[in-house]
């Protein structure tokens, strides 16, 4: 059983920093992060960083604890970026080496706090009157990294890391400000797609040499005495806050299990419907997320790391569900907030795989692990949480044009359950995830696809008083030959609904072959060829409903006939709401139908 806990507050002896100076402080800090990641999003050539935002920026201590992260980024990007500073230390002193000005370090080793291999970081020491102070870091999610087929993602047939394309565990790309070219050879020589993936990395190392300058710059402004005392008193500030809302909890321990697609048409029975299970247990300002019982690594990649990806999503969710921004307003995001949280896993699992077991498809499940704690804590704080989210696939759409080779990771989004009222946010990226949708002008300005459509789904709303959120369909064309691979999750289980709510709507996927019959595809798929002309259509799952259907007010049930989400028959099956021919609702015999199923 391996367990992860933040350290405690430092102690006493720590410089005094009044409360203004101390804000001014934090400020500034958010500000350096946000500068990077705007700054990364400008300089990238690929979509996924440029439009997708699938990427971290954040400024790290000296003692591996997070200050600031970049807040227009994915929080599992910017999240483990403490998880691969401290992976980098290791490694350093394992070695022997040092680190020194100049130094940018590249690393992305998955049992080292990276969240998988595709996602790169690049850290660039500060000193300070030639002592480290910290590092500032940037990650990205990169559409190749030398696995054995096009793209990063979909490698859901590697039988261990090393399958899963080119590691880096504390490589240094520039040594004390000299470029190590004999690196820079070898990543243009082994990742498809370099003329993207390599200048990508180097824009990552430009923004990260951006926040290693300003934050040199407000050191040398306020002291670092005074900028460490300032980070103290903002993370034992944001300890309490996490540690107030905590104590709001029932002390008790709460379960939950979920399950997973795993693969589908295995016949390997460890290989599917695979259970995540999650006790929670709240003691004063304690809590305890146990994974016991969630089901034994595979020998395929859908394990996750517990460093970078597991502690990630259960930082995440209950973050968001007990330190809601929309209830506390501006919530400073530092490693204070991961202090109360103590995380347990069994070695050997899922969620704690062994070295060197595969991983690179740990995206969905992860999702999942979040979706579970969600649904253990709805026994305790029902009206903080949403009903069951629709999960996520990541496509990747892959080609060579001209003798150079083309990538387009599709983050196909999912949907959120409705909550506590509010209708769950249709067809976006969910929890841990938070990238934007990729936009159909900049697909087909740059790639050999068109996307024929992209629409919600009709009739498969998930009722509740406050709705399921509702799935995109999207249908991408070949319009020249190439191939496509898939991770992804929700095709076996519904989201699940909560209080009366009706479970969600799962996902499928479709190929369409020009001259040939459509067929169906499992949620995890290798790599395929296609050729030109045949269809590729993604149906995205839908949300769990939260609360009982005929409690919705009619209005609402209305403005979804009219939006085309349902139509007037769906309208009163699942809710009771009977409308007129002039699409008006029919108050008292709505009132009557309601009343009769409420008795029933």
């Amino acid at each position: 059983m391996t367990a992860t806990k933040s350290a405690p507050p430092t102690g006493d002896n720590r410089p005094t920093v009044d409360p203004i100076t101390a804000s001014v402080i934090q400020g500034a800090l958010e500000s350096i992060a946000i500068e990077m990641g705007y700054k990364l999003m400008r300089m990238a050539y690929s979509s996924i960083i440029r439009e997708s935002e699938d990427f971290g920026a954040a400024i790290v201590d000296i003692k591996c604890r997070q200050l600031c992260e970049s807040k227009q980024s994915t929080p599992l990007q910017s999240g483990p970026i403490p998880g691969y500073i401290k992976g980098i230390l290791r490694t350093f002193e394992a070695r022997g080496e040092t680190i020194a000005p100049g130094d940018v370090i590249m690393h992305n080793d998955p049992y080292g706090g990276s969240s998988h291999g595709p996602d790169v970081l690049f850290a660039v020491p500060v000193f300070h009157k030639d002592k480290l102070e910290g590092f500032a870091a940037t990650t990205a999610h990169h559409l190749d990294i030398g696995a054995l087929s096009p793209g990063s993602c979909g490698i859901v047939d590697a039988m261990d890391v090393y399958a899963e394309g080119l590691q880096f565990k504390a490589i240094k790309v520039y040594d004390k400000g000299v470029k190590n070219d004999m690196v820079w050879h070898m990543l243009r020589d082994n990742i498809r797609a370099s003329h993207l993936v390599v200048d990508d990395m180097e824009a990552q190392i430009a923004a990260a040499r951006i926040g290693a300058e300003r934050y040199l710059e407000l050191i040398e402004r306020y002291s670092i005495e005074t900028v460490n005392g300032a980070a103290d008193a903002l993370m034992d500030a944001s300890e309490r806050m996490m540690r107030n809302a905590i104590e709001k909890i029932p002390d008790g321990v709460y379960k939950a299990t979920g399950h997973i697609d795993g693969y589908e048409n295995s016949d390997n029975p460890k290989e599917k419907n695979l259970p995540i299970v999650v006790t929670v247990t709240v003691e004063g300002s304690d809590i305890t997320v146990d994974l016991a019982g969630t089901a034994d690594q595979i020998d395929l990649p859908i394990n996750m790391p517990f460093e970078g990806t597991v502690d990630v999503a259960i930082w995440l969710t209950v973050r968001s569900i007990l330190v809601d921004t929309a209830t506390f307003g501006h919530v400073p995001q530092n490693s204070g907030l991961t202090r109360p949280i103590k995380i347990l896993a069994p070695k050997g699992s899922l969620a704690n795989p062994n070295f060197p077991a595969p991983v690179i498809a740990r995206f969905a499940p992860g999702c999942m692990i979040a979706d579970t704690l969600m649904r253990a804590l709805s026994q305790a704080v029902p009206k903080q949480i949403s009903a069951g989210i629709g999960n996520l696939k990541v496509i990747a759409f892959s080609g060579l044009a001209n003798g150079q080779h083309w990538v387009h990771m599709e983050i196909f989004e999912g949907a959120y359950g409705g909550r506590s009222g509010m209708d769950g946010m249709d067809a976006v990226d969910t929890l841990y995830a938070n990238t934007r949708n990729n936009p159909i002008e900049d697909i087909e300005t740059h790639l050999p696809l068109r996307v024929d459509r992209y629409e919600l789904r009709e009739n498969a709303v998930p009722a509740g008083k406050w709705r399921g959120g509702i799935g995109a369909i999207r249908e991408f064309a070949f319009e020249d030959s190439g191939g496509y691979s898939v991770e992804g999750e929700g095709h076996l289980f519904k989201p699940w609904g909560f209080q009366g709510g009706h479970e969600g709507e799962p996902a499928d996927l479709q190929i369409n072959p020009a001259g040939g019959e459509p067929y169906y595809l499992p949620s995890k798929l290798p790599y395929r060829a296609a050729n030109t002309g045949d269809k590729f259509i993604a149906v995205g799952p839908c949300g769990g409903g939260y609360g009982d259907p005929l409690e919705r007010d009619p209005e609402k049930v209305l403005d979804d006939v009219l939006d085309g989400y349902i139509d007037a028959d769906v309208a009163n099956a699942d809710y009771g709401v009977v409308l007129t021919a002039a699409m008006e609702v029919d108050l008292a015999a709505t009132a009557r139908t309601r009343k009769e199923r409420s008795a029933a």
